[in-house]
């Protein structure tokens, strides 16, 4: 998709040919992750909180309990959620140019509360869905209760950045010569085997695979 003319707040100002503002981009990182940090002022002062979230289009997701103070608080206010892989260390040849190669996004917007049930039942069944495919139709329905019980909120892309460092140490050329081994140590977030409740009954098939879209940095 096009890129969008980049906001006061979205653009980027220091090493800025790391950014961009297209769509793809932007997709590509939040489809990436699970795990979001939105932050917003609570009784004045500025609070952090990590929590899931999800895309669907042109929105990011995430959600809580009814009686969540981090959702109560960011309703109908702006926000600015922030999503970030650490794909690898960057080691230099000297300690002012150690770095980290990284995925970054930055969103800013009125975050939305959800009050309809039919909207609030599909996005749930497509977070689920995002996480491990199939498992929506395993599970039992969810409850009215349950429903009302749970807070979602949604915020659009439309004022959204994205920042990415890739590749090795950028030296100094005096440093060049040193015998100072240089390059990059490569993160990658895996998941280990699935581990069973105590009372798994024996014979109980395994849930679908979780999603392999996560965690994998780009090739």
């Amino acid at each position: 998709m096009p890129s969008s003319p980049p906001s006061a707040r979205t653009r980027v100002k220091r090493i800025h040919d790391r950014a961009s503002y297209d769509r793809d981009s932007l997709h590509a990182v939040l489809d990436a992750g699970m795990l979001c940090h939105v932050g917003y002022i609570f009784d004045g002062y500025p609070v952090v909180t990590p929590t899931l979230y999800w895309r669907e289009g042109e929105a990011v997701y995430w959600h809580g309990s009814s009686a969540s103070r981090a959702i109560r608080a960011s309703e109908d206010i702006d926000v600015c959620l922030t999503v970030t892989h650490l794909d690898g260390l960057v080691l230099a040849r000297s300690a002012f140019h150690h770095s980290a190669n990284y995925r970054s996004a930055m969103i800013f917007g009125t975050a939305r509360l959800l009050v309809d049930a039919d909207e609030k039942m599909a996005s749930l069944k497509a977070m689920m869905e995002g996480l491990s495919p199939g498992r929506w139709d395993e599970l039992r329905p969810t409850t009215a209760q349950e429903l009302k019980a749970t807070r979602i909120l949604s915020m659009s892309l439309d004022e959204a950045s994205v920042k990415i460092r890739t590749g090795g140490p950028i030296d100094d050329e005096e440093d060049m010569g040193s015998d100072v081994w240089a390059g990059v140590a490569p993160f990658r977030l895996s998941m280990d085997p699935l581990q069973p409740d105590e009372i798994d009954r024996a014979g109980t098939p395994r849930p679908p695979r979780v999603s392999d879209r996560l965690f994998s940095p780009p090739r």
